[in-house]
């Protein structure tokens, strides 16, 4: 017995199929995004699954404002955002958005539909955009810098 290197060789690489998390909503997502991918072969649809495996490190939160910011010219878009989206302070006013994310804090999700906003779940996501037409995609990455310095320290990461 031996690695049959004509068929690709050792595979070192692993990538997660599930999520780790107990969470029941999480499991529900990621089998809606399952269907999704599997029926439409939609890129979105597998990115959007792919992220909902990261851990939850891979899934930091996004402040307001960083969101005001980057959807500046895009309102009729929908913003989706793998994360939490947070307020921020030291943004005076929010223009009318539609956000999309796992989770909201209070006062992020008043001041959106305050502002003439909607915020949206994934599955409603899945509703409306069922191919991620009109979306725009953020991904932010927590293991760079300072932040990866950190991380390291308590939970023993390799960071490069």
């Amino acid at each position: 017995m031996g690695i049959d290197l004509v068929a690709g060789g050792r595979n070192k690489k692993t990538k997660r199929t599930a999520p780790k998390s107990d969470d029941v909503y999480l499991k529900l997502l990621v089998k809606l995004y399952r269907f999704l991918v599997r029926r439409t072969k939609s890129n979105f649809n597998a990115v959007i699954l792919k992220r909902l495996f990261m851990s939850k490190t891979n899934r930091p939160p996004i402040s307001m404002r960083r969101l005001v910011k980057f959807m500046e010219g895009k309102e009729k878009n929908i913003a989706v955002i793998v994360g939490t989206v947070t307020d921020d302070k030291r943004i005076q006013e929010v223009p009318a958005m539609k956000v999309t994310a796992l989770r909201f804090t209070e006062t992020a999700r008043a001041r959106i539909v305050n502002a003439g906003g909607e915020c949206l779940t994934f599955d409603q996501l899945a509703l409306r955009a069922p191919l991620g037409e009109n979306t725009v995609c953020f991904v932010f990455f927590m293991l760079n810098g300072t932040s990866c310095v950190n991380i390291s320290l308590h939970f023993k990461l390799l960071c490069f």
